[in-house]
C-alpha cells in the first residue's frame, strides 16, 4: 500500500462493521477488515497506522467473549474501540464491564470532553447512537473519561499517551451527528496522510488481478447491472482477451433489457461477449416455487450450471468473476453474520463449483464505491448509475409462484414506473426503484364490470450504502399517473400500492 497508509479494523462481528470501513476510505484512508483473533505477527506485517476494535453482540465477561493477543497493546499504534471495543479495552485494563440497568439505544446526548483530540472541534454535547446492555462503571488504569451520559457514567476513554482511545457510541452511522468527524480525527491522531482514492483501487487491483489470474482463463458472470459490469471491465482491463463475459437473459430481466445489455458492450467494449438465452431452462426449474430462499437458491445453482457449460465450450477456464458488493455478503450470512436472505451469488451458491477459484473483485465495495470505481473505469455515467437489479430478477419480485404471465404483467407494469419517474427527473435522486406483483387479488371495477386481479406495489428509496434505507417522498401527482397509466394500460392489476416502509425493519427487495 502507497505510503504503507492503512487502517486495521479488527471485526468482533457487529452489525456496523463494514460502515466503520467504509468512513475510514470516505477520508481517502484505506482500510482492511480482519478478524479479531489475527496474531500480533500478522498485524507487524501489515504494518497499519491504526487498528479500530468495532462492535459486536457478546458481553466482555462472558465465558467464550472473543478477545484479542494483549500484546497488540503493546506496538504503539493508535487504537480505537468502538462499542464492544471500549469494554474490551476497559476490562483488559483493569476496568470493570457489567450489564447495565437501563439498556440505551437510540440517539441521545452524549457529554463529551472537546479537549480530547478525538473530539476536536465539537461542541460539549453531541448527538450519537447507543446500543448496548453493557457499561463501562469503572475507569481502566492509566485512561481518563471524556465522554458519559445520564444513564452510561463512562462512554468514552482515552490514554493519550498511549494513543488509545474508546467510545460506546457509534460514530460510523449516520444517526451520530459528526461520527464521520470522529473518525477523521482519528485518523489524525494516526497521523494518516489521506492518499487513497478509487484510483488507488482500481491500480492495486488491476495489479492484484494480473498477479492473480496471469495467463489463465476466467468467465465473468455479466448481467447489465453496475456490479458485474464493474467487474467485467475491471477484469478486461487486468487480462484482456482471456476474459469471456458471459450474460445469461434467464428471463427474468426487465423489459427489453437483455437486448440493451447486449447492444451497450458490444458496441462500447471490446469484450468477448456471449450472450445464453435460458428462459425456458430456469422458467421450468421455477415452476411451482413460492419460497424466495428456494427461488434464490434455485436461480444461484442454475446460473453456475449455465456458466459451467458455457466454459467447456471456450476450453479451460480456471476462474470465475463475479460482481458481489459487500452488502450482498453481509445478508447472505457470510461468516458469523444471521442470514437475512441468501443472494444468488453468494449464499446461493451450490456446494460443488467447477471452478479453481471464484473471483470477487468488489466483494468489499459499497454501492456507491462500486460507481466511483466504474467513473475511474470510464463506464459512461448512464450505466454507472443504471438502476440496481438483483441476480435473481423478476423472480423476487414476483411473489409466489413464477409464470409467464406474471412476469410480463410486472415488466410492463415497472416500464411504466420507471418511464414516468425518469420524466420527472427523479431518476437519479431515487437510489432505487421498482415495481412488485405481489400475490394478493382483490375486487375490482372497470366501467361496469367487476373485476378480480392483482394488486402491485410500488417501491423506491433512498440510500447512501444500500445497508440501511429510507423511503422516498414521491410527489403525489406522480405516484397518481404512475397508478393511473399501469391500471388503464397492464391488463390483470386494479389495485396500486406504495411502500412507505424503510430498511430497517424492512429489506429494500420485498423477497
Amino acid at each position: 500500500m502507497k505510503d504503507n497508509e492503512k487502517i486495521l479494523i479488527l471485526d468482533f462481528y457487529g452489525q456496523y462493521n463494514q460502515l466503520i470501513a467504509r468512513r475510514v476510505r470516505e477520508n481517502n484512508v484505506y482500510s482492511e477488515i480482519v478478524t479479531f483473533d489475527i496474531t500480533v505477527e500478522k498485524i507487524k506485517e501489515i504494518a497499519p497506522k491504526g487498528i479500530i476494535f468495532t462492535g459486536g453482540p457478546s458481553s466482555v465477561y462472558s465465558e467464550n467473549a472473543p478477545k484479542v493477543d494483549n500484546k497488540i497493546f503493546e506496538l504503539g499504534i493508535p487504537i480505537l474501540g468502538i462499542c464492544y471495543g471500549l469494554q474490551l479495552i476497559s476490562q483488559t485494563f483493569g476496568g470493570n464491564v457489567a450489564r447495565a440497568n437501563r439498556r440505551e439505544y437510540g440517539t441521545m446526548p452524549v457529554n463529551i470532553d472537546n479537549t480530547s483530540p478525538l473530539f476536536a472541534g465539537f461542541e460539549n454535547v453531541n448527538e450519537c447512537l447507543m446500543t448496548h446492555s453493557d457499561f463501562v462503571d469503572k475507569l481502566p488504569a492509566g485512561f481518563k473519561k471524556i465522554a458519559y451520559t445520564d444513564d452510561c457514567p463512562i462512554a468514552g476513554i482515552a490514554d493519550d499517551e498511549r494513543k488509545i482511545y474508546g467510545i460506546q457510541f457509534h460514530p460510523e452511522v449516520n444517526h451520530t451527528k459528526n461520527g464521520i468527524k470522529i473518525i477523521s480525527n482519528f485518523l489524525d491522531i494516526c497521523g494518516c496522510k489521506r492518499t487513497w482514492n478509487m484510483s488507488s483501487f482500481v491500480e492495486e487491483s488491476v495489479k492484484a488481478l494480473k498477479e492473480k489470474i496471469g495467463d489463465k482463463k476466467a468467465l465473468c458472470a455479466l448481467s447489465g447491472g453496475v456490479d458485474s459490469s464493474v467487474a467485467a471491465v475491471l477484469l478486461n482491463k487486468a487480462i484482456g482477451k482471456n476474459l469471456t463475459c458471459i450474460f445469461v437473459d434467464h428471463g427474468l430481466l426487465r423489459k427489453n433489457e437483455g437486448d440493451e445489455v447486449e447492444k451497450v458492450f458490444r458496441e462500447q467494449y471490446d469484450i468477448n461477449l456471449v450472450r445464453v438465452n435460458a428462459k425456458d431452462r430456469f422458467l421450468a426449474k421455477l415452476a411451482g416455487i413460492t419460497e424466495p430462499e428456494r427461488k434464490r437458491k434455485i436461480i444461484g445453482e442454475e446460473f453456475i450450471r449455465v456458466f459451467e457449460e458455457e466454459a467447456k465450450k471456450i476450453g479451460k477456464v480456471e476462474f470465475l468473476v463475479q460482481g458481489t458488493i459487500y452488502p450482498d455478503v453481509i445478508e447472505s450470512g457470510v461468516g458469523k453474520g444471521q442470514t437475512i436472505k441468501s443472494h444468488h451469488n453468494v449464499g446461493g451458491l451450490p456446494d460443488y463449483v467447477n471452478f479453481e477459484e471464484i473471483v470477487e473483485p468488489l466483494r468489499d465495495l459499497f454501492k456507491d464505491e462500486v460507481r466511483k470505481t466504474g467513473l475511474e473505469l470510464g463506464i459512461p455515467e448512464n450505466l454507472v448509475y443504471r438502476q440496481p437489479f438483483p441476480g435473481p430478477g423478476l423472480a423476487i419480485r414476483v411473489i409466489g409462484d413464477i409464470t409467464d404471465e406474471k412476469l410480463n404483467i410486472l415488466k410492463e407494469a415497472d416500464y411504466i414506473f420507471r418511464e414516468e419517474i425518469a420524466k420527472a427527473g427523479l431518476d437519479r435522486k431515487l437510489n432505487q426503484y421498482f415495481a412488485v406483483l405481489t400475490n394478493l387479488k382483490s375486487v375490482g371495477v372497470m366501467g361496469d364490470e367487476r373485476t378480480y386481479d392483482y394488486t402491485l406495489a410500488l417501491r423506491a428509496v433512498e440510500t447512501s450504502d444500500f445497508m440501511t434505507a429510507t423511503w422516498a417522498r414521491i410527489p403525489y401527482e406522480i405516484l397518481e399517473k404512475v397508478s393511473s397509466r399501469i391500471v388503464n394500460e397492464v391488463k390483470h392489476i386494479n389495485r396500486i400500492v406504495y411502500d412507505i416502509t424503510s430498511k430497517p425493519p424492512a429489506t429494500i427487495e420485498w423477497e
